[in-house]
């Protein structure tokens, strides 16, 4: 498949000379107390609905001539076109050549949608074949998933992967856990040190485990790692290969991942699959979301994949004036072209929403960390932000010091819900306002105390994103919502968000040394490496 990039990058623009005039002249010295008190209308022109998520933009360093000449910006860039590339399936990973369809793997059944939506169906009959096959094996996972969670004799569940296969499903599993099923107990296994895994398998009984190893080549080192140990200690208490045992490998190991043979090798019968256009970061909607669909139940998956859907359609329909994703994005390159705000901290008042920060870490980093334009050329500015948090009250006590009063301006992100969860929700109305408290004093501060300690500088921008509640639906949104905010960075900077080249150099590496360490080879080597070789070797 031959893909023509539409896409003009961010730095060729008229826009981006415009913005640079702009922020020099106005953006620099903005002040956000100044801009509330000037515009009574400063909050609803600022905020919007989409589904399933309300953002407040207006404590951010935007004004109206800001946010036009930045939609201007996406215009120039081919935002739209580029955008409708990737819901036509072109191939936009160019480095790889391979379409980008994450978004396929929430899009209703033909039959199930609307007459509108049935219509796009029939556009492209290889995405028809496509959206065939994804229902497919949707009604495959979730039939498996129901099975083992009707299955009295497993009561838990270790996920072994890494990346994309584990921080995904972790993230959702424990938002979702007000919905877990209460006979399974989940596990998720990623980090090749022996103690993760050794110290949960302690506390596992082989009889009541289950092991899903997911991994879409079934090479993967880390994984393959954990997965042999994991297989090591199941025969070492009493597990056989053999099917007709008491204690099968077949029934206690299943595989996610398109490599049968290998599978099979290990000794694992029951696998399901996914495509090459499916990216790793992006996988939690495919056979990778097994563990949650044992955790929550096949209707919560589908509504998870609704809510994602939804956003979706945002994406695809709405105008970019009001296009969350977009405007989230375009925040996203004032702040790291403009402002030169290296950084973004994500602060979610929810402990559902826990592990967030850290898939956000991957999802954006690993998509937008780049150096180099599609076409492989240097870039002259920079891109992803570092993405950082931690659940919100846990922080305030952490790093908001630095946040509040540090010489470095870091733009926060809050998330809070509208509706407590299952536990204690009398202590909700607490949790909330101290989000509400800690936007507000970074907006206003405390510029008037004549004590330079106690002193607040304010004017620290914030976004501020609530949800009804976390239940599949929303985070189902919320999580495509980022998506495609990264998706939008990435079109604007003209980067290829798809790919992570950047993974491999030190896998390779890594692949060399490990032998060094039994026989102390170090020939080769540069001197650091190798003095740290000679101290670390057995």
């Amino acid at each position: 498949m031959n893909f023509d990039d539409p896409r003009t990058r961010c730095d060729h623009t008229t826009a981006w000379q415009r913005l640079r005039a702009h922020y020099e002249s106005a953006g620099r010295s903005f002040d956000l107390r100044a801009a509330f008190a000037q515009d009574a209308q400063r909050f609803e022109r600022f905020s919007q609905d989409a589904p399933h998520v309300f953002a407040d933009l207006s404590k951010n360093l935007i004004d109206a001539p800001t946010e036009a000449l930045l939609l201007q910006l996406a215009r120039e860039c081919g935002v739209v076109a580029y955008r409708d590339a990737m819901f036509e399936g072109r191939p936009i990973n160019n480095t790889e050549q391979r379409a980008v369809m994450h978004w396929l793997l929430r899009k209703p059944a033909p039959g199930h949608t609307g007459q509108a939506q049935a219509a796009i169906d029939t556009v492209a009959p290889e995405i028809a074949s496509a959206l065939h096959d994804v229902h497919a094996t949707l009604e495959d996972m979730l039939a498996l998933a129901e099975r083992v969670r009707a299955d009295d004799g497993i009561t838990d569940i270790v996920n072994i992967g890494i990346g994309g296969s584990d921080l995904g499903p972790a993230m959702v599993v424990k938002a979702l856990d007000d919905l877990r099923h209460p006979g399974k107990r989940l596990h998720f296994i990623s980090n090749v040190d022996g103690m993760e895994l050794g110290s949960l398998l302690r506390q596992l009984r082989p009889e009541s485990t289950l092991f899903l190893i997911a991994s879409k080549t079934f090479t993967t080192a880390e994984t393959m790692s954990n997965a042999q140990a994991a297989r090591a200690w199941f025969l070492d208490q009493g597990g056989s290969e053999d099917a007709r045992a008491r204690l099968p490998l077949a029934r206690h190991f299943y595989a996610l991942t398109t490599n049968l043979e290998a599978a099979a090798q290990f000794g694992i019968t029951t696998t399901l699959g996914f495509w090459d256009w499916v990216g790793g970061r992006y996988s939690l909607w495919s056979a990778i979301g097994l563990p949650i669909a044992i955790a929550v139940g096949a209707p919560h998956f589908r509504a998870l994949l609704a809510g994602a859907h939804a956003m979706d359609e945002h994406f695809r329909t709405a105008p970019l004036e009001s296009n969350l994703p977009v405007r989230l994005a375009l925040l996203d390159l004032w702040y790291r072209n403009f402002h030169d705000f290296s950084s973004r901290s994500m602060a979610p008042y929810s402990h559902g929403l826990r592990r967030l920060p850290a898939y956000l870490q991957q999802l954006e980093m690993e998509s937008n960390g780049k150096g180099v334009d599609a076409h492989g050329q240097p870039l002259p500015y920079a891109t992803s932000a570092v993405v950082w948090g931690e659940p919100g009250t846990n922080g305030q006590h952490a790093f908001f010091q630095m946040i509040h009063q540090g010489p470095d301006t870091v733009p926060v992100e809050f998330i809070a819900l509208r509706e407590p969860g299952r536990d204690l929700p009398d202590q909700h109305p607490r949790l909330v306002a101290n989000a509400l408290a800690q936007a507000r004093a970074l907006m206003m501060g405390r510029p008037e105390e004549a004590d330079g300690h106690r002193r607040f500088s304010g004017n620290r921008p914030s976004t501020f994103l609530v949800l009804e509640r976390l239940d599949p639906a929303s985070l189902g949104a919320l999580i495509a919502l980022y998506e495609h905010r990264v998706f939008t960075s990435g079109a604007l900077w003209g980067i290829n968000s798809f790919d992570q080249w950047g993974v491999e150099l030190g896998k390779g590496i890594a692949k060399d040394l490990e032998p060094r360490l039994a026989t102390g080879d170090v020939q080769g080597l540069d001197p650091s490496s190798a003095g740290l070789l000679r101290r670390l070797a057995a």
